[in-house]
């Protein structure tokens, strides 16, 4: 085909890209201009391992999802902070992380000694030796990590996730180097 000599690109040769394959600050641009499918593809990108780092601040399930659900709810409030942070994807995670220190200080304040003790996680089913094998391995790096100081079990759940070491230095508030030097 074509091009006329103006070089417009004709209507009918236009491509419309799909929300999944847009940036996420595209996204949130459209976001903010009116378009919630724009918030249905954040959501669905990151759902998942937002959830998963928020687990490994919070024991209660449904905490987490609550937490997860005010943290995606903050980017429809807080647009200032949003726009202003590098990555979405580091502010989205930053958020989350506050929102679990939060929940976590409060419920030390709040929780007796024995509903704590209540809450603890029950029995496991045994299943066949390969799967008993595996999750006595998540197990023992699950409590390796969290025998770890606190910095440092963060910045292995932030690199799980797949985050670069300066999105884990803005989730962290703290310099790259410090990411570095922590590694």
């Amino acid at each position: 085909w074509s091009r006329p000599r103006d070089g417009a690109v004709p209507r009918s040769r236009l491509v419309v890209l799909e929300p999944r394959m847009l940036s996420d600050e595209a996204l949130y641009e459209a976001l903010l201009n009116g378009d919630l499918r724009a918030f249905d593809t954040l959501y669905a990108r990151y759902e998942r391992h937002l959830f998963g780092f928020i687990r490994k601040h919070l024991v209660d399930v449904h905490e987490a999802e609550d937490v997860l659900h005010e943290a995606f709810l903050a980017i429809l409030r807080d647009r200032a902070g949003a726009r202003a942070a590098r990555s979405l994807r580091a502010w989205l995670f930053q958020v989350a992380r506050h929102l679990c220190l939060n929940r976590q200080s409060s419920a030390r304040r709040a929780t007796p000694a024995l509903e704590r003790e209540a809450r603890s996680p029950g029995e496991t089913n045994p299943g066949p030796e390969r799967a008993l094998e595996h999750q006595q391995a998540q197990d023992a790096l699950r409590d390796a990590v969290a025998k770890l100081p606190v910095e440092l079990g963060e910045l292995y759940s932030l690199r799980t996730q797949g985050m670069s070491y300066s999105e884990m230095a803005d989730v962290l508030g703290v310099p790259l180097g410090t990411v570095k030097s922590r590694m």
